[in-house]
């Protein structure tokens, strides 16, 4: 862990930990918006700093310059960062910061490293990636896990995945390797909306990795935003005739899928909220999850993506 900053010291029983990553696994930047949520709504402190110099190329993401009081210049560098918080389902240490670049195998050994300082029960990554799906429906997700206990007791999937990965499926080995249960979330989002931060996806992964936590859904302002994102995206679609028609048809298709699902086995977390400004409480985000065409989406979308 020599590329570790420690920033706290807290005392941690067997935390959980809720890591994303911008960037190569971070459709219309959901999973990052995700923890980035968590670490305000649970209140987290600044635990560690994981030191870019070794793992970033600054050339594609760049430092940044701050000013003080609109004099005093200082960098602020890409960094991963580890933040602790205390929950009713358990401690947790959650991790957020830009998919490192470079030196992967020597990157996961620092995560190793932290869960195994505090002893972490479970890792949980949360990605999001582009698919066929329309804006208007229940956000779709995948899980997945390699230990069976893990799979039976979430309702996850054993991945078939062969191909191109970035650091989750990195992260992933490593904690096999050192003997961490790890499971992996995934929402899909609508590949036409892909510039538009999707908070709904965000509140998808939440509520999910929540449900796996054992802890209320911090619902919180992305509730409110989530039903505007709809309300933005319904704005795009309306001005370009041609993609009337393709939501129509992928409404149609989403439709004809969640027929084939029982609707009390399909809400995530059992959580509810008002989405869509009627008033009315509604389960948030209902996955048709572990779905073979989802995991065949999953699997597309990363393929397609260009190699690290």
């Amino acid at each position: 862990m020599e590329h570790l900053r420690w920033l706290g010291q807290p005392t941690l029983h067997r935390p959980t930990v809720i890591a994303a990553f911008t960037g190569w696994n971070d459709g219309a930047d959901a999973a990052s918006n995700a923890v980035r949520h968590l670490i305000e709504a649970w209140g987290a402190q600044p635990l560690a700093e994981i030191d870019p110099e070794e793992f970033t190329d600054f050339a594609t993401v760049r430092p940044h310059v701050r000013l003080a009081d609109g004099v005093t210049r200082s960098i602020v560098w890409p960094t991963v960062g580890a933040w602790s918080a205390s929950t009713p389902g358990g401690d947790v240490i959650l991790l957020l910061g830009p998919e490192p670049a470079l030196r992967w195998r020597l990157f996961s050994q620092q995560v190793i490293g932290l869960a195994q300082r505090f002893q972490a029960g479970l890792i949980i990554t949360l990605g999001a990636l582009l698919a066929d799906v329309p804006h208007t429906r229940p956000v779709q997700l995948i899980g997945t896990a390699t230990d069976e206990h893990l799979i039976s007791r979430f309702d996850l999937q054993r991945s078939r995945y062969e191909g191109p990965t970035g650091i989750v499926g990195v992260l992933h080995d490593a904690c096999a390797t050192a003997g961490i249960d790890s499971a992996s979330l995934w929402a899909a989002v609508p590949a036409y909306a892909s510039q538009i931060p999707s908070p709904k996806a965000s509140l998808a992964l939440i509520t999910r990795a929540c449900g796996i936590l054992g802890s209320p859904t911090p619902v919180g302002r992305l509730g409110q935003e989530a039903y505007e994102y709809e309300q933005r995206v319904n704005a795009l679609v309306h001005d370009d005739d041609d993609l009337v028609g393709y939501v129509a048809r992928l409404e149609t298709l989403s439709m004809d899928d969640e027929d084939d699902d029982d609707d009390d086995d399909d809400v995530v977390g059992g959580e509810l909220a008002d989405l869509d400004g009627d008033d009315d409480l509604e389960p948030i985000d209902p996955a048709a999850v572990d779905s073979d065409e989802l995991m065949a989406e999953v699997e597309r979308f990363l393929r397609d993506q260009p190699d690290a």
